[in-house]
């Protein structure tokens, strides 16, 4: 069964049997059931929804399904095509538009889609607002309009409204980064990216730009997933042809990866990190990072006298936690930069542009750059479920077997020792549990991972 209904939105593989898998059917249930949760919750009869996709190839028909659904339900939809995740957020607030509709599975595979779904400020629906989408979609009898009342149809294009939305930001150093004459490759793995990013970077100044898998045809060159194992094309381009640094995007433009000089990996979760090194450096503040995410952000963020706080994993939950704190700059450790200067959403662009203002300010190569922040290694890891693993049980023995360490239970079970943590947790976006570790150096974050993994099957098989 390959249909997820999370705080992640509504995500599966395209095809199969309705209820178990991402159909027609169910784009139409899912939709249907969004439009009557945004009318009951705006108290109008008609609404406008912003709608955006990715390039995957499935998108297409998805888009129809939904924008289709929406103008049968009395919806006006702004139809802004193929676009990033954070550009549909920001086109919401841009159109003043009651919601939106993101039509993407960010990493996933080809085979899987998804309804992203946001509310009028163009964030993503709370817990409980999601709840009340699946209630309805499960409860209500969905009365859809007359003809003489259907919705209509605008198409729009938001991408120089997004860039523009970047290069107003006033840590965002033009001048600077052009002064530096970059050189910098890309891989926008053959989706929305490739649209966009070189624009981005056109408009910052850099002329020296190699685009890799940047046509955005949706038949993605390798496995989406901006992680190192997926990324050998890129980095052996930056080597040989000396790249000052690469910026890897997922198939919606909400995560960055970057690459060194040397081809090594900055590290997914280093983005963040030099991100808010760059912003709390000129705006004093606090951060928020979810609860599997490095030490180095809580390490940086004390050198400034700001807090750290975490939150459960997703971004509904960082945003909920950055607007607890005044947090001035926030996100995950997969490459996720959400700065509120910006909007409340995970943004590849606004990580790019502030990237590149602190590295033409400190004015270093990218690897010493990395350097310059307290070292982690984490160790990333996933059980694929099966019907017969009860996942509560196993967390339930899990915290109990290591009550002796401090233990937060916000977000499935994180396990603090002395020299790094555990976190295990049930994936929002995949029928898998997530085994994530960090240490001071790689090996001792995969002992911790391989301990947890053995001790999870133990209980598992003594639970039959």
């Amino acid at each position: 069964m390959t249909l997820i209904k999370s705080i992640s939105g509504i995500r599966g593989t395209v095809g199969g049997k309705t209820g178990d898998n991402l159909t027609p059917n169910d784009i139409v249930k899912f939709t249907s059931a969004y439009c009557q949760w945004l009318k009951n919750q705006q108290n109008r009869e008609h609404c406008k929804v912003v709608v955006g996709r990715d390039a995957r190839i499935s998108g297409e028909m998805v888009e129809n399904l939904v924008v289709g659904t929406l103008i049968a339900c009395g919806c006006d939809v702004v139809n802004i095509g193929l676009a990033t995740t954070p550009t549909t957020e920001i086109a919401v607030t841009g159109e003043q538009a009651h919601g939106g509709i993101i039509i993407t599975a960010s990493h996933n595979p080809k085979q899987w889609n998804a309804l992203k779904l946001l509310n009028h400020k163009g964030e993503f629906l709370s817990k409980a607002d999601g709840e009340k989408v699946l209630d309805i979609a499960d409860n209500a009898d969905i009365e859809f309009v007359s003809v003489d009342n259907t919705g209509k149809v605008v198409q729009k294009d938001y991408t120089d409204y997004h860039i523009e939305n970047v290069l107003s930001l006033e840590l965002v150093d033009i001048q600077l980064i052009r002064e530096a004459n970059f050189s910098i490759a890309i891989d926008c793995i053959n989706s929305v990216g490739g649209i966009i990013i070189p624009k981005l970077l056109e408009k910052l100044g850099v002329n020296n730009v190699a685009s890799i898998n940047c046509e955005s045809t949706g038949h993605f060159a390798h496995n989406p997933e901006p992680l190192k194992e997926n990324l050998t094309e890129i980095s052996d381009f930056i080597k040989k042809n000396k790249i000052d640094v690469g910026f890897v995007v997922d198939p919606d433009v909400d995560r960055l990866a970057i690459v060194c000089e040397n081809g090594e990996m900055f590290g997914e979760e280093y983005t963040l990190v030099s991100v808010a090194d760059y912003v709390l450096a000129h705006t004093a503040g606090n951060t928020v990072s979810n609860l599997s995410s490095t030490r180095a952000l809580s390490d940086v963020t004390a050198k400034y006298g700001g807090n750290c706080e975490a939150s459960a994993v997703g971004e509904v939950n960082v945003v909920e936690k950055m607007k607890e704190t005044a947090a001035v700059i926030g996100g995950e450790g997969n490459g996720g930069v959400i700065y509120p200067e910006s909007h409340y959403g995970r943004d590849a662009l606004v990580g790019i542009a502030l990237f590149l203002s602190n590295l033409a300010k400190k004015n270093v190569k990218v690897s010493t750059l990395k350097e310059t922040y307290p070292q982690y290694f984490i160790s990333k890891n996933k059980i694929e479920l099966t019907p017969e693993i009860d996942v509560d049980n196993i967390l339930s023995k899990i915290k109990e077997n290591y009550k002796q360490f401090k233990i937060n239970d916000m977000d499935g079970v994180k396990i603090d020792f002395p020299q790094g943590w555990v976190h295990l947790r049930k994936s929002n976006t995949e029928p898998v549990v997530r085994i994530y570790s960090e240490a001071p150096t790689l090996e001792q974050a995969d002992d911790f991972a391989n301990a947890m993994i053995a001790e999870i099957k133990r209980i598992a098989i003594a639970s039959k």
